[in-house]
Parts: C-alpha cells; structure tokens; sequence
C-alpha cells in the first residue's frame, strides 16, 4: 500500500483508531478522524493526532467530506460495519478496512492469531510468556490491548506476533495469514452485533480464509463448530482435546501430552477448571509447532497465574473473599467461572445485552456453589426474568453498579465469595470491561477502608 498516494479516514479514536492514525502518518498518509462520541478522553486523543498533522471531522461533516476527500476508511472495531459510514463507503467502491488489517499488511514477522467466543486473552499470554522463555523476541497484541500496528516495527522479520482477534475485528480483517491459527471454542456471543450465529461462525472461520498447505491450524475437536473447521482449511489441521486422544494435545492420565509425548502433568497448571486446561493445550500446541521447546512450555506454564479481571482474587474483607471476573461478557464465560469456583457464591451479574438467553446460565448456577445473585445494570430484568423462569429466586435486582457491589457483600457470609462475572458487555456503565474491573477493585478497597475505620458492621 503506498500509503503517501491515499488519504484515510479513520473512524473511532479508541487505543486501536489512535494507533492506526499515528502508524499512517508516520509513512506520510494524510489522515482524516472521527469518532460519534465526543467526551475528555476523545478531545484529548484527537488533539494530540492534529498536533501530528490529522485532521478532525465532526457530526456530518465526517460522511460528506470524508466521503468527498477519503480514498480509505480504517474502522475502529466498535463501530459496525452496518453503520452508515462504511455503508457509504463501500456503495461508491471505497476500500474499509480495520487497524488489525493495516498492521497485517505490514507484518514481516510471522504470527500466531487466536480466536474463539472465550480463553483468547488467557492463551495468547500462555503463548507469549512461553515464546519469551524460550528467548523469543515476542508480542501479544491485538485484541488483548496493544495495536498491531504500534507492533511491526520492533518485531521486525525475526520476532512473533501472537495477535488475539476479536469477530469485531475480523468483520475488517483480510491479509492476515498466520503461520498457526488458532481456534479455541465458539457460543453464543455478540448476536446483537452479528444477528445470528451462522454469521458469528462465519466471521470465526475467516481467520483460516488464508492459511495454505505450510501453514497451521490448531483446533478444538471437542466443539463441533470449530472441528468442522477441518474440512475447509488448506491448512494442516492439528487438534486439541479434553476428552480424547488426538493428533496433537490431549490428556492421558492426568499429564498434558502433544504427538505421544507427555508435557507435564495436569495438576502442576496453577489455573483451575477445564477451560484452563483447554486454553494450555492449546497453546502446547501452537508452541510446539513454532518451535518451542518443551522446558520453556512447562517453565512458563507452570509459573503462570492468568490474566487480569479473569478470575482474579482481589481482596478479603471479614472472610469473604472477592473476585474479579469481569472479562466474562458472555454466558458460557460465566457458567465457566461458576463450575471452576470453590465454595459457595454470591454472583453479581449484568450489563450491556448482547442478544443470547441467559437460561442455560441459571440451570449452570442450579447446580453450582452460587448461592444468591445480585443483578444490576441495563439488562438487569431480562436476566432477573430468565433466573425466575429457571426456578432460581435468591436474587436482589440492585441497578448502580457500586451498590450492587455493597449488596453482595452484606449479602455474602463468612467464608463465602464474592464473584462479579457479569455474562455481559460493560458498556451501559463502563468505556470496557477493563473499567469495570477496576471499579469493582475500587469498591472492595473502599468497603476495607471504610471497614478498618470503624464505620462498616463486623
């Protein structure tokens, strides 16, 4: 792409549209922004891109005169692809395009991409601290929060990109080719973005829409929509599974093993739960198919202690314990961190409605330590509605999130935890699920504080 010929229009001023901007300016591009929401965090990032040459567009303006001066738009991956701006864009033949897809096109290293509904972010930093141990010049980017684009450089032709991608993301996606890629699971998720699960699969599969005969594609035989990826892949198929012996990584009596050799055993991954499991043989296999040897996979497995807002201890208060799960923007995420807790709960669910039934949720919860639900946030009375019809009636409707964090403490007892796990998007409150995390670990320092001073019943 020469990019010092073309004029862009990039659309949404998150980490991802930020760095589009600065990766297109540096290679001489004139650039155009805009974004729908206008607040600080916006004015700031726009300002300081038109201190770097670029140029903001506001309300219509940005589809007349974008429309009129653009040759191409980078889409932020919030912004549907249905929206009336790439709508327009693509109706007078208009290339759109996504930050990730900038970055591809200038990938020189090889890459590792993951997706699937659940575990992306889990096992591309398995990938990227086994790649590191290993003495590996690697980076996790993508969608688990730094930009491809703000990655080509330093990871030159010698170093690996492990890119977690998003269906968002791979609405846009189109050069990437991945020397391994990798498919972990796929549920429902999303449906509000993409309608239906026939398009949701869909975008999924287009991550191996490139691969050929000497690349890899690494899958979960265990789930029936991404085994059926096999057959329509160039790709050679290597799979992992949690229930049989397969071509690639499986569990044989109690040890994690790849192609008839054992790894390392089962009990010496300090994450809990199946899905953990999951997540490490698929990423023994990635490894072991880009190289890594066997002490780095089990040094930087068996050190690892998960990723932040996924299932993370953060505090104790007067016994109960609290739990940060606030990664879990999707059903089977929660009913994944219900099966994998000790002990009994109180869950504090809600958020943004992403379009599934929360029914399958509360016949999981039926049959786990939770023992009462706190429900706060947008879609607080379809999911109170689905836990009544599932015959689950310990549950408190409490809509500000703060309070609703107070409630399940008062509400938890001794010995008992308390886990946020939503099964929803953050954004009716929250700019992601990141800040939602966060507020929660701000609530349960405020409660500590403001129990250690006294104020709060023992």
């Amino acid at each position: 792409m020469l990019y010092s010929m073309q004029t862009f229009l990039v659309a949404g001023l998150s980490r991802s549209g930020v760095s589009a901007a600065e990766f297109l300016r540096a290679r001489g591009a004139k650039v155009y922004l805009y974004d729908d929401v206008e607040d600080a965090a916006v004015d700031e990032a726009a300002r300081k891109l038109e201190e770097n040459g670029c140029l903001r567009l506001r309300g219509e303006d940005a589809l007349k005169e974008g429309m009129k001066k653009c040759d191409v738009l980078v889409l932020s991956p919030g912004i549907p692809v249905d929206h009336s701006l790439p709508v327009a864009f693509r109706h007078s033949g208009k290339r759109v395009i996504g930050e990730l897809e900038l970055g591809a096109l200038a990938l020189r290293a090889p890459a590792v991409a993951v997706t699937g509904t659940n575990g992306k972010t889990t096992t591309v930093t398995m990938l990227d601290e086994i790649f590191r141990a290993d003495g590996k010049k690697s980076l996790a980017c993508g969608n688990i929060g730094k930009p491809l684009t703000s990655c080509t450089e330093e990871l030159g032709e010698d170093g690996i990109a492990v890119v977690e991608v998003s269906s968002f993301q791979l609405e846009t996606l189109y050069s990437l080719r991945p020397h391994v890629a990798v498919v972990l699971n796929i549920t429902e998720d999303h449906l509000n973005r993409h309608y239906n699960m026939e398009n949701y699969v869909y975008l999924k599969s287009r991550l191996l829409k490139n691969s050929a005969e000497s690349e890899y594609a690494v899958l979960n035989h265990d789930d029936e929509r991404v085994r059926a990826f096999a057959e329509k892949t160039k790709a050679k198929v290597v799979f992992f599974s949690l229930k049989e012996r397969v071509n690639g990584g499986y569990i044989s009596d109690g040890n994690l093993c790849y192609g008839g050799e054992i790894i390392m055993p089962a009990s010496q991954l300090p994450l809990q739960g199946d899905h953990n499991l999951a997540n490490a043989l698929a990423a023994i296999c990635a490894a072991k198919l880009m190289g890594a040897k066997n002490e780095a996979i089990v040094s930087a497995l068996t050190s690892f202690r998960g990723v932040k807002h996924r299932l993370q201890n953060v505090g104790q208060l007067n016994g109960v314990t609290f739990i940060d799960d606030s990664k879990s923007t999707n059903v089977d995420s929660a009913i994944k961190a219900v099966e994998s807790l000790r002990g009994e709960t109180v869950i504090l669910l809600g958020g943004k409605d992403k379009g599934y039934s929360y029914e399958p949720l509360f016949v999981a919860i039926k049959n786990s330590g939770v023992v009462h639900a706190v429900i706060y946030g947008e879609n607080c009375f379809r999911i109170l509605n689905a836990a009544l019809k599932s015959g689950f009636t310990a549950v408190t409707l409490c809509r500000p999130f703060d309070i609703a964090v107070r409630v399940a403490y008062l509400t938890a007892k001794q010995g008992q935890n308390v886990l946020l796990s939503p099964a929803s998007a953050s954004f009716d409150m929250f700019a992601n699920y990141e800040e939602r995390g966060d507020r929660f670990v701000q609530t349960v320092a405020a409660l500590t504080e403001e129990y250690a001073d006294g104020n709060g019943d023992s």
